[in-house]
């Protein structure tokens, strides 16, 4: 049940989710849409959802990228997403580069994963948090949507395809992101 006066949103990792994983990806020439995730988004806005990308980027924080690298990459995803006729409603980024290898471990609460970019999200756009779902396609991505109280899938893209971890933050599975997105809007996961 939605919160009076809030929206449930989708919230999207970027790398492994959204688009296909490139380690530290800091060219643009490198980004491509993982195939359906467009046609995804599509169907999620469709249905009235708000997107969000969550994405950690240390790739900032190690001095690999900066923050206008990082815009040329988000705006050569949306043209991609854009030739599909379709767009996300927001991008959140963490620039902290973590200092252990656990991605179970919250060091700085923006960083995934912690909950900070779900919640500075949700404040930002008025969203309720307990009615949205955060997809990706590793354990921090599943641990963040779990300590925001959200709902999780994990996407078997990307890192999913190696998903190790225990699963007890993951509430649903899907090939892809746009197999998770049919779930959600045929409600098969309520």
């Amino acid at each position: 049940m939605t919160a009076p006066g809030l929206r449930p949103a989708i919230f999207l990792d970027r790398d492994g989710t959204v688009i296909e994983l490139v380690h530290h990806l800091t060219d643009p020439d490198d980004v491509r849409l993982i195939s359906g995730a467009g046609a995804a988004i599509s169907l999620l806005r469709e249905a009235g959802w708000p997107v969000v990308i969550i994405t950690n980027q240390s790739v900032i924080g190690r001095g690999k990228l900066t923050e206008a690298g990082l815009a040329a990459v988000h705006a050569e995803m949306r043209h991609q997403l854009a030739l599909l006729e379709t767009d996300i409603d927001a991008i959140y980024f963490c620039p902290v580069a973590p200092r252990i290898k656990d991605p179970t471990v919250i060091e700085h609460e923006m960083r995934k994963p912690g909950p900070g970019m779900l919640l500075q999200a949700a404040r930002d756009m008025n969203l309720d948090l307990a009615g949205s779902w955060m997809v990706g396609d590793t354990v921090s991505d599943m641990l963040a949507g779990r300590h925001a109280g959200c709902r999780t899938i994990l996407v078997r893209t990307g890192y999913g395809a190696r998903y190790d971890h225990d699963k007890a933050s993951v509430d649903h599975e899907a090939a892809e992101l746009e197999q998770a997105a049919r779930i959600i809007t045929n409600g098969e996961c309520v």
